[in-house]
């Protein structure tokens, strides 16, 4: 089995529908470079009167390929409809959310290069962006 590189779920929300795929440009600057390589990806927009539309990315509209090409996802079908139907809850009305597993392609050879020397992940935790802020914030204060 080759390694992979560690695998991240994120839903983003897009408030009042106006998602133009502006993220969708760096992502593929991102997967071009071999630093992310996206499963899934699932758009879901909710309406002023709470409908949920859902589209995989196998279904995509033209406006969309023209800023993402949906065959460089290796769609796999991991974002489920448990996963679907939590964030359509979580989501405004009036705006669209983009649901992504993307595996981290830039890790394996550190992964490996642990697995090797037989390693082991003790704690593994993603800080949130706003608690760094919080901390660079308290830092520079205490200066």
């Amino acid at each position: 089995m080759p390694t992979l590189g560690p695998i991240d779920f994120i839903a983003l929300q897009f408030k009042g529908n106006k998602f133009k795929g502006d993220g969708l440009k760096a992502l593929n600057e991102l997967m071009e470079k071999k630093i992310v390589r996206v499963i899934d990806l699932v758009i879901l927009m909710k309406d002023k009167t709470g409908k949920v539309t859902v589209k995989e990315i196998q279904e995509p509209e033209p406006d969309f390929v023209a800023i993402f090409d949906p065959t460089k996802v290796k769609t796999q079908g991991m974002i489920k409809k448990d996963d679907i139907d939590m964030i359509a809850e979580k989501l405004e009305n009036n705006s669209t959310a983009a649901l992504m597993l993307f595996e981290n392609l830039w890790a394996i050879k550190f992964k490996k290069a642990i697995l090797e020397a037989e390693g082991t992940q003790l704690m593994f935790e993603r800080i949130p962006h706003e608690v760094v802020l919080e901390v660079v914030k308290e830092l520079s204060l205490a200066d």
